[in-house]
């Protein structure tokens, strides 16, 4: 099980480092914010949309080589990203990235359940690696980005590339003892289910925009520095493993649902707070 918490750690790496990098292309690039939030729209979209597609695939198929594959390729177009000379080939490669991040999911969490049997608490294990991954992104790539610049984005290919191999070398080895995926019978329940996608949207929508341009706002309306900016979108990141771990916990005495009503009401005001943040010059002066 060690394997998929730690490949869906590096996986969701390279998501985080999509917007942990696009302050630098807009900085070093001069790309307006629109073009900014292109970027992530298609590191986004190629996320999103082939993953039920892919999903699909991997409910029929074994396609034991999806994930390993998945997340080499996240990491080469997320990496290639800051080398590549236009912004045409740059969203092209983020685009990449995303499909990547939509191959390894699908096919992870099905091997991720054959790995951990009928243990909730390995399962949980694999959610909270993704959660570290988009942390530690930021955390990172911001001293590197800060550093090398923008191009620095190709440091962070070889653990793609490595955590492919090591987790295709697993896979043969699972397929050797004769471990298939559990299948699991069950009823489709389409109302919940779409009611449930739409919050995720709507989450998704935030949580994108928040991600995309919180280094920035940091940076050009606070007159933060390029470090301070990163270290923001870090603490952002950081509350999101603290959420999913908290969240877990919560759920199990109060249920679910009340779980998502109680992390969306905190949300409101803090996302309504973050307007009133004053300048770090401000708080420095205040501090003197």
């Amino acid at each position: 099980m060690r394997y998929w918490v730690i490949a869906h750690a590096v996986d969701d790496f390279y998501q985080g480092l999509v917007p942990a990098s696009i302050p630098f292309f807009v900085l070093e690039r001069d790309y307006s914010y629109v073009a900014a939030s292109g970027l992530a729209m298609a590191a986004a979209l190629g996320s999103s949309l082939p993953q039920p597609f892919l999903g699909l695939l991997a409910d029929r198929w074994r396609l034991l080589w999806l994930a390993p594959v998945g997340v080499a390729v996240a990491g080469l177009g997320a990496g290639a990203a800051g080398l590549a000379p236009t912004y045409p080939v740059v969203w092209v490669l983020l685009l990449l990235s995303g499909v990547g991040v939509a191959a390894f999911h699908p096919a992870a969490g099905r091997d991720a359940r054959r790995d951990a049997g009928n243990s909730a608490s390995a399962m949980s294990l694999f959610a909270a690696g993704g959660s570290v991954g988009f942390f530690l992104a930021p955390a990172l790539a911001t001293p590197a980005l800060v550093s090398y610049g923008v191009g620095a984005t190709a440091f962070f290919i070889p653990p793609a590339v490595l955590m492919g191999f090591v987790l295709w070398r697993h896979q043969l080895r699972q397929l050797a003892v004769g471990h298939t995926a559990n299948s699991n019978g069950g009823r489709d329940r389409w109302m919940p289910f779409l009611v449930l996608t739409a919050i995720a949207v709507v989450r998704a929508i935030i949580s994108f925009g928040l991600s995309t341009f919180l280094a920035l706002y940091w940076i050009n309306s606070l007159g933060g520095s390029r470090t301070l900016g990163g270290a923001a979108l870090t603490a952002f990141m950081a509350g999101g493993v603290a959420g999913t771990l908290l969240g877990g916990r919560i759920a199990d005495r109060v249920g679910t649902l009340r779980t998502l009503q109680i992390g969306s009401a905190a949300a409101l005001p803090a996302l309504a707070a973050l307007r009133l943040v004053p300048s770090p010059q401000v708080v420095s002066r205040w501090l003197r």
